[in-house]
Order: structure tokens, then sequence, then C-alpha cells
């Protein structure tokens, strides 16, 4: 039994230090938007919903037996995503701050009020966990679905300038530490969807090495600036992945 809350102990705690440090990855990025003063044609919905995710959880997590591990992680998370959505606000052009607005008022206030206000009222005891956890997997399914996009245009573009080997890793790694931790602690609604993110972190890398060395002139090159707003785009629902430039993988 005790080696058993080892193994469950030992797993969260090495999630959470991967998580923490991909948590960390858009850092340059705001540390360039606040020295230049403007958000450089960014955009923030890749913050808004992982606030929302970090908010899921959490209120998945307070209901929860023996998730302090949970709530560790996707506290800081929550932490650092309102700092990033505060500093784009602040040097972000008049439109995409009133988009910004619009997606903190669709996604944090109204759907995780809506969220809180039927399972509290309507839900007690182990079904309202249940119900929090089958909510909080099929968001998680959908972000983790979310690199799809950018898995396309690798295929089509023969170039991986957009998606870099080292955080396709640290995601795919962090993938499998919450896997073992929920595989362990008995908690499907983590282990689950972890499979999903642990497949297309493979997919990435194994498309990273494929494409890394790509042909010159075979294909034309879309512009960095082009690429990102495409792929924003695309997944306008879930939350995607960041590279070390706030693009989104």
């Amino acid at each position: 039994m005790a080696l058993h809350f080892t193994w469950v102990f030992g797993f969260g705690l090495l999630g959470n230090i991967i998580s923490c440090l991909v948590c960390l990855a858009p850092l340059p990025t705001f540390y360039q938007i606040c020295k230049k003063k403007t958000s450089q044609g960014f955009q923030s919905i890749p913050y808004v919903i992982a606030l929302f995710s970090a908010m899921l959880w959490l209120f998945y997590a307070i209901f929860s037996e023996n998730a302090m591990l949970l709530i560790t992680i996707n506290s800081f998370a929550f932490v650092m995503e309102i700092g990033y959505i505060a500093v784009y606000l602040l040097y972000a052009t008049k439109k995409d701050k009133i988009l910004t607005f619009k997606l903190l008022l669709l996604f944090n206030i109204f759907g995780f009020g809506l969220i809180c206000a039927l399972t509290l009222f309507l839900t007690k005891g182990t079904k309202r966990v249940k119900v929090l956890g089958w909510i909080c997997m099929v968001f998680a399914l959908c972000v983790f679905a979310a690199p799809l996009g950018v898995v396309r245009k690798v295929i089509r573009t023969k170039s991986v300038e957009f998606m870099p080997f080292s955080l396709s890793f640290f995601l795919t790694l962090s993938a499998v530490m919450w896997f073992f931790y929920g595989y362990l602690k008995k908690d499907k609604f983590v282990a689950i969807p972890n499979i999903l993110g642990f497949i297309f972190g493979i997919l990435q890398m194994v498309l990273y090495l494929i494409y890394r060395n790509p042909k010159k002139n075979e294909v034309a090159e879309p512009k960095t600036q082009e690429l990102s707003e495409q792929y924003c785009s695309d997944i306008n629902i879930a939350m995607p992945k960041l590279n070390e430039g706030g693009n989104d993988v």
C-alpha cells in the first residue's frame, strides 16, 4: 500500500514539474510583448482556453479524493494564465481586447458558471465527481486533438519550423506522467485523455524527424505569422499547445 502511494505521488510530482515548465514556455513571448509594448498580432485564445481548462480541473480536484497534486499544478496554471492574459490586454489593440473579453465572458464566466451551477445544485457526492470528471475528460480530449491542425500543415508544407521538437517531447513526457498517475490512482478521467496526448505527441515527434531537413524549393513555405493565424482559426474551440514564440502548436 505504501509502495503504491509512493508511485502515485512520484508520477504526480513529476507531472507537476514538467507541466510547470510547459506553463512557463510563453514567458519569452510576453517578455517581447512588454519590451515592444505591442501584442505583435498574437491571439489570446490559447491563454483563455488554458485558463478555462485549469478552472475545470481545479473544480474537479476540489471534490475528488486525494487530488492535491492536481490542485497544485492547476493552481499554478491558473495564476500564470491570468498573468499572461493581463499582459496581453495591456498591450493588445482595441479589437483584440474586445475579442478577448468576449472569450472570457463565454468560457470563463458564462461557461464555467453554468457548469458550477448545474453540478452544485443537481448533483451530490460521488455523482458530482463523476459528472465533473466526464466534463473535464471530454474537454481534455478536445484539447489533445487540437494539434491535428498543425500536423496537417507540417505534412502539407514539409516544414517543422513552427513545431519545435523540445516542446513536443516535454508535452509527451507530461502525458506519460499524468497517465500513470491517473492509472495508479484509478482515476480514469485523468488517465484516458493522456493516452490520446501521448499518441499525438509521438506523432508530432515522428513528423519532426521526417521533415526536419526539408528539401529546398520543394514547397514554398508560408510565413511564420501566416501559419500562426491559420492554425489559430483551425482550433477555435480547443486549447492549443504553444511553442517558444507564443504561436500555436
